[in-house]
């Protein structure tokens, strides 16, 4: 795996300018000394989130939101510390240089191929618009209902019959065909052509609009392979890493928490056209579980499928429902008339009609009903009892009590059978007024308390350490790096004590640059994860570093328990740790002020 180096990261630094990222972001106005703007992380009417002129952090004064360009990246278009650090290179023009940590990559660099991949995105798209096989592209477009403003917007191109033409424009720019290889632009075999001919393309970007590939559609039924072909896997291209369209509709659906998948790269791009900015599909392959953990990582609540009515659409549409029903979100089945796909219901009843088939979507419990009872005779009892059977293994492997216990009531109710014949008991509890219990979840999740405890440790010294000269010295005075268990947290803690005794300051950025270890670079990434109150953040270190120290004063105890526990010592060992087992049990640590 490679990772920034340091030199990179800190170049990037030096040049990132918090006011360019925030103010084509969100709309800040001048007040003396400091920008103002409505907090875009909560609902607000007068402006809390403030930056001091010429800083490089922000800070909302309404909901603690606090950090640099990084965190706001983040936070704001839900990237990891990864994604927001390219998107800053690529926006300030700085190359990001890695070191790779295992294998060595050969090959040519990652800026280069990127360029042979916008080169050839412009050539396509001008092929298209000024050539007499583009003529016949556009024609077909056109038919389809997709114009010139739809073309310009999405830069569809088109690939020639005879590959010469874009060879010779590749090598006039000085694209090797080696680079031309590497984004999959040229087939991989001895002949060495290029890989797209005779198609329209519809460029692919990544979730930050980075151009990774091309998808083909082929014009003529005569020409060679299948109707649709990606771009075959690359360094960029990773299909099943991929949605369809994400870029567009990133920010709403990370703000509306719902998506809508469609099956159609056509579809998905008319709907994102007509204002329905939260329409993703997958890359021409089946979505998947990583397909599903993007969506989750935006933090969606629903998902509306809008996929074919032939049987693979219904298909589809299962598997894809179970994958979300099973994380506990909400499952909305759009119901298409046969032989229709969203693109030709746009265009027959237009956008607010679609609006109003998304709106009477049917929940998918009553889909899987409909689908997986299809081949049951439910007048049968002993059909309906095989059917119910099936559907009872399939709710109950569900992960969410809570959704498998509705689900079966609801399951009983619109089938007509007594809840108890589902397993479902009324407990005594359920008979006594409704109660919220303090403790429990709905699904139980390992989360290790202690790293949690050291990473709050590590964001208040990043976030408020520049400002509250007191938060450096009580964590000096009370803290080692003995007392973080972690290595990537203890490693970071003392880098970030070290530059502050020099008298630098601290950012997520200057931290990276000084990171050479993956895991150290995935640590940044969880640290601004929690919001901050500036007004408390002097008691918050304070908490936190008693726990710190109640929590090695107690693993160091246990150790001298085990040691004695274990057997195997002397006699002289065995009271030399009890002496000193009784020492710290009667000296808990105290917080130094």
């Amino acid at each position: 795996m490679a990772v920034f180096t340091q030199e990179s990261l800190e170049r990037l630094r030096g040049s990132v300018d918090l006011y360019e990222v925030l103010a084509s972001r969100i709309d800040l106005k001048s007040a003396g000394a400091t920008y103002k703007a409505i907090c875009p992380f909560h609902e607000e009417k007068t402006p809390s989130f403030v930056m001091k002129k010429g800083d490089n952090h922000y800070h909302c004064f309404g909901c603690g939101a606090h950090g640099d360009a990084i965190a706001f990246l983040m936070h704001f278009e839900k990237l990891n510390f990864v994604e927001a650090a390219e998107h800053l290179a690529a926006r300030f023009d700085i190359v990001l240089e890695t070191v790779q940590k295992g294998p060595e990559n050969k090959g040519p660099s990652k800026e280069k191929m990127r360029q042979a991949l916008e080169l050839a995105a412009a050539f396509y798209h001008l092929h298209l618009l000024h050539s007499d096989e583009g003529r016949l592209a556009l024609s077909y477009l056109y038919q389809r209902g997709i114009d010139n403003a739809f073309i310009q917007t999405f830069g569809v191109g088109y690939a020639p019959k005879s590959g010469d033409l874009f060879l010779e424009t590749m090598q006039k720019s000085q694209v090797s065909l080696d680079v031309l290889e590497c984004v999959g632009l040229l087939s991989s075999n001895k002949q060495q052509r290029p890989f797209f001919a005779e198609r329209i393309l519809f460029p692919i970007q990544n979730s930050m609009g980075l151009l990774v590939g091309f998808s083909g559609r082929k014009l003529n039924k005569d020409s060679f392979g299948p109707k649709y072909i990606n771009t075959q896997e690359t360094v960029f291209f990773k299909k099943n890493k991929l949605l369809f369209g994400l870029h567009h509709c990133r920010q709403r659906i990370a703000k509306e928490k719902r998506a809508l998948i469609v099956e159609g790269q056509i579809d998905c791009l008319r709907l994102i056209n007509a204002g329905l900015n939260l329409a993703v599909a997958s890359q021409g392959t089946a979505f998947g579980e990583e397909h599903k953990e993007i969506l989750l990582r935006l933090g969606v609540e629903k998902i509306y499928l809008a996929f074919d009515s032939d049987s693979a659409g219904q298909k589809a549409t299962y598997l894809v429902g179970e994958m979300f029903q099973k994380e506990g979100v909400e499952v909305l089945v759009l119901s298409l008339p046969e032989g229709e796909d969203p693109d030709l219901l746009l265009r027959k009843e237009g956008v607010e009609r679609f609006i109003e088939r998304l709106n009477s979507s049917v929940d998918y419990l009553s889909f899987l009903i409909q689908h997986v009872g299809a081949p049951f005779d439910l007048r049968s009892p002993s059909q309906k009892n095989q059917f119910l059977q099936k559907m009872l293994k399939q709710v109950k492997g569900w992960a969410h009590p809570l959704m498998v216990h509705e689900s079966l009531r609801r399951l009983a109710h619109m089938l007509s059978v007594p809840e108890r014949l589902l397993g479902i008991q009324p407990s005594e509890e359920e008979r006594r007024p409704f109660s919220i219990k303090k403790s429990g979840t709905l699904s139980s999740i390992n989360v290790d308390l202690d790293r949690v405890l050291e990473i709050d440790l590590l964001r208040w010294l990043v976030l408020m350490g520049k400002e509250e000269k007191t938060v450096i010295e009580l964590v000096r005075k009370n803290i080692q790096p003995k007392h973080l268990g972690n290595k990537s947290c203890r490693r970071l803690f003392v880098w970030i004590m070290e530059e502050y005794e020099k008298g630098n300051s601290v950012d997520l950025l200057s931290a990276a640059s000084d990171m050479c270890n993956v895991d150290d670079q995935l640590l940044l990434s969880e640290m601004i994860q929690k919001k901050v109150n500036k007004e408390r953040a002097l008691l918050g270190v304070q908490n936190t570093i008693e726990q710190l120290l109640k929590k090695h004063w107690l693993q160091e105890r246990e150790k001298i328990q085990l040691e004695i526990q274990r057997g195997g010592c002397s006699q002289e060992r065995v009271m030399e740790l009890a002496k000193a087992f009784d020492t710290l049990k009667k000296n808990p640590p105290m917080l130094v002020i």
